[in-house]
């Protein structure tokens, strides 16, 4: 027990004089260290003592070699010939570099030794890293070692973490070392009440569950007053939170309902239009997300620079061949079937398993990768909350996709014979609109408009044969909530059913969420048939 009494005490002095040495440093007094080759010869001596002072004095010498030979260090990849004096590091390819002059070495010198460390020595080491670390000239590197010292708050670093925090000019690095100074505050016994008020004020302020982790975790045997400012902090982060947690919910139903606008804006235009309840429209989105796979399976074969480029690429060729396929789809098949909802519905879901085999036969039956580009890759916080980028770009290209068929339907001939047709098919006939070229070229759209939809997917959903199926009855729901045919109604309608899925999965659970949105939606089309925005005409009144 004496020993480990004995080691523990060692172990904070060591810690005690490197942040003595820090603080001289970061203050502008003149060190005590000699020159820096002085320092790093101390290493071949094989002694502990001279080690903790070579540690010291290099990590206080400002010198840019400082971080790599103490972390070397640490991770046991110092090398000292006692003879020459000379320090090797060896890389973690077994590069061996000579410190001192940065020169590659071909091999160790046999005398060459490498450097001992025991448990006060590692202590004094870990200090030191960290040290080097809030002073770094990389403001990263400097944030990321100031919430270190946050998470693992250590009494010797006080003095380096005012120095750096006294010589600090960003904001957001000055803000975590400000957090990083009060979480050491409030693990010392002997603070002040004073000064532990600031603290638990500074960790109110930055208000998240690391915040709230380490309030709740200090000792219960506090004085009254700081008890009373620590219960009033905690219940300030869980309001603040609970508000995030609303804010982050809102942006996942915001992010899901694009996903089932871009599904079911296509199936919206070809149900309203020609009235066919087509069971293939989740197979069009599963061959835009193939179309994708393929195009960058040839960008990674032969043209590597371009990946960052490869869904800008996709997106028109997905809604060429699903397009296409459309057009072949009901100029050979649905033109046959008007006026038989049934039969259309089972020739389209027999369709639906013969494109799934297809692809099966062609791709395997196992999920393709498809990559992330660059600039889709990653996340950022809001306050409390993650957003990730690929999520984001989905919700823009949902919106510009949407914007842009609405502008087609207004200001072209194909979305005046469309809207004519929609509204009531015999009058356009009669007035010279070829009904039977529209029907084409609306089924054709609305794959297309699939097709897209599906090189957004390959982003957040595993591309596979079966992709399509897991949207299909959610599409139907949004058409049909939203009202048939109308874009605007669709729009409403999948954010709705996006915002109320992730508010009722918390609380209910993922399956029994879905299942309570349909037994509303039930109960919705009992009240109002046509959806939420129904459309407008003679033969849809009729």
């Amino acid at each position: 027990m004496f020993a480990r009494s004995n080691s523990s005490s060692l172990v904070a002095r060591g810690r005690y004089v490197l942040a003595v040495l820090f603080l001289i440093a970061v203050s502008g007094l003149p060190a005590f260290a000699g020159p820096f080759e002085d320092s790093v010869a101390k290493f071949a001596n094989d002694s502990f003592s001279d080690t903790q002072e070579a540690v010291g004095e290099i990590a206080t010498s400002g010198d840019p070699r400082a971080f790599a030979i103490i972390n070397a260090l640490q991770d046991e990849r110092l090398y000292a010939d006692p003879g020459s004096k000379k320090v090797f590091i060896k890389g973690t390819d077994d590069k061996i570099t000579d410190v001192l002059t940065g020169t590659a070495v071909a091999e160790m010198p046999s005398t060459a030794d490498g450097v001992r460390l025991n448990n006060r020595l590692r202590g004094v080491v870990e200090a030191a890293l960290g040290g080097l670390n809030l002073l770094a000239t990389d403001l990263d590197t400097r944030i990321g070692a100031a919430q270190s010292v946050f998470k693992a708050p250590d009494e010797a670093l006080l003095p380096v973490v005012e120095g750096a925090l006294k010589k600090e000019t960003n904001s957001t690095a000055k803000r975590a070392l400000a957090e990083a100074k009060a979480a050491i505050v409030l693990s010392k016994a002997d603070a002040s009440d004073a000064d532990k008020i600031d603290a638990i004020n500074v960790i109110r302020a930055r208000g998240d569950q690391e915040a709230l982790a380490l309030l709740s975790n200090l000792p219960p045997d506090q004085p009254p007053t700081i008890a009373r400012t620590i219960t009033a902090a905690i219940g300030s982060i869980n309001n603040t939170l609970a508000l995030w947690s609303v804010a982050q919910n809102a942006w996942y139903g915001l992010s899901l309902g694009s996903v089932l606008l871009l599904a079911a804006i296509g199936l919206a235009i070809t149900f309203g239009v020609m009235g066919v309840i087509n069971m293939a429209h989740g197979e069009m989105v599963m061959i835009g997300a193939y179309v994708t796979f393929v195009v960058q399976e040839l960008i990674r074969t032969s043209y590597p620079a371009l990946f960052d480029y490869s869904l800008l690429i996709a997106v028109p060729l997905a809604f060429l061949v699903a397009g296409l396929i459309g057009v072949v789809i009901e100029r050979t098949i649905i033109r046959f079937l008007y006026g038989r909802p049934l039969e259309t519905l089972l020739a389209t879901w027999g369709l639906s398993l013969i494109i799934q085999q297809a692809v099966r036969t062609v791709f395997g039956p196992t999920n393709r990768e498809v990559g992330n580009p660059s600039w889709m890759s990653g996340a950022f916080d809001v306050g409390q909350m993650t957003i990730t980028y690929n999520r984001l770009w989905i919700v823009v290209f949902t919106i510009a996709v949407f914007f842009i068929l609405q502008a087609m339907l207004r200001f072209t001939s194909l979305g005046l014979e469309m809207r004519a047709v929609t509204q009531n098919r015999r009058m356009a006939a009669s007035m010279g609109i070829p009904t039977s070229r529209v029907d084409a070229l609306t089924f054709g759209l609305g794959s297309g408009i699939a097709g897209i939809a599906g090189v957004a997917l390959s982003q957040i959903d595993n591309v596979s044969p079966n992709l399509g199926q897991s949207y299909i009855v959610d599409s139907f729901m949004v058409v049909v909530f939203g009202g048939v045919g109308n874009l605007w109604g669709t729009l409403i309608g999948a954010l709705s059913l996006g915002m109320a899925n992730k508010f009722l999965e918390p609380v209910a659970g993922a399956v029994l969420a879905k299942i309570a949105i349909l037994v509303l939606i039930i109960l919705f089309i009992q009240k109002r048939p046509r959806g939420l925005f129904a459309l407008k005409g003679r033969a849809i009144e009729a």
